[in-house]
């Protein structure tokens, strides 16, 4: 037996067993730190934690592709339920805010106004949800295996960036018919989409970490997005909606609605919000960077406690 192997033997014992001065009453948790020995289950430095998450990548790219070709496995008509869905989204709410109730008002190209909305409004929606399920929905997996537990809802969200980007070729197609033209503008598509993708892993870092404790998060979380979608400007104009400047200014603070906004602004001519473009953008990379980083730490915090219990 190794002398830390020994010396601990000694101690749990109640003392040594060679006739060697009395170290039974030393603690544990100091032997292990005189020896160099540490719990197997340590939550590691930041730095060694993003190394880690980093040597994984292949893993989490492969586990979010497998994810997303399962989905729609057993429906007929498959992956065409990544564009359908929101497309049905938008037709309901078309007929039901649009017509019957004017919600289009006086918005040009109203149905590329809120396609683009729900499209992209989706993708938030759909990422923190399964976030929050991340940690709570494979127990069994995380018990027995050791990984940076970030790996999971950086999956679920780039799985449902891979959707985006089908349901995106569809939004083009729909603001071309529409007779939007194609400007300059669009080459700051992908920023916009990489500012959202980056508010959307950290939300869904933090939704993992509540959920995995917060069962019932899951039973509420269907009535918070829909709050959110109804005060987001999805299928209206906040600026026609909102006279005062200012409590336009608070609502276009909405993550959603940034990342909405900024999106209308860069892909249809016809949409000019009363917001300046630069607090549009002053949001949206606000939004991701604070909960990208505030997100990550949040999460890597409780990383030894996941899984147990």
């Amino acid at each position: 037996m190794s002398q830390p192997e020994s010396a601990i033997a000694d101690a749990q014992a109640g003392g040594p067993s060679n006739g060697t001065p009395d170290m039974g009453q030393e603690p544990l948790a100091k032997l292990a730190e005189r020896y160099g020995l540490r719990r197997a289950i340590a939550r590691p430095s930041l730095p060694v934690y993003l190394r880690q998450l980093w040597e994984r990548r292949h893993f989490v790219m492969t586990y979010a592709t497998s994810r997303n070709v399962s989905k729609y496995s057993n429906s007929a008509l498959g992956q065409l339920w990544q564009v359908l869905t929101p497309l049905l989204n938008a037709g309901i709410y078309y007929v039901m805010f649009g017509l019957i109730l004017g919600a289009r008002g006086n918005i040009d190209n109203y149905p590329a106004f809120l396609i683009t909305g729900m499209f992209v409004f989706t993708y938030t929606q759909r990422s923190v949800s399964s976030g929050a399920k991340a940690i709570s929905g494979n127990l069994s997996m995380i018990r027995a295996l050791h990984f940076p537990r970030a790996a999971l809802p950086l999956a679920y969200t780039i799985q449902e960036f891979q959707q985006l980007m089908i349901s995106m070729g569809v939004l083009f197609t729909v603001i071309l018919i529409t007779g939007e033209p194609i400007t300059w503008f669009w080459l700051l598509v992908p920023v916009a989409l990489l500012l959202q993708t980056m508010f959307n892993v950290g939300a869904s870092l933090v939704l993992s970490r509540i959920g995995a404790t917060a069962r019932d998060l899951n039973q509420l979380l269907p009535f918070i997005t829909r709050t959110w979608l109804y005060s987001s400007g999805v299928f209206f104009s906040i600026q026609d909606r909102i006279t005062v400047q200012w409590v336009a200014d608070i609502m276009y603070a909405n993550p959603a609605a940034a990342y909405i906004e900024l999106m209308r602004d860069l892909l249809m001519q016809t949409h000019q919000t009363h917001a300046p473009s630069s607090w549009i953008w002053s949001v949206c990379i606000f939004w991701a960077v604070f909960a990208l980083i505030g997100g990550f730490w949040y999460f890597w915090r409780a990383e030894e406690k996941y899984g147990r219990g």
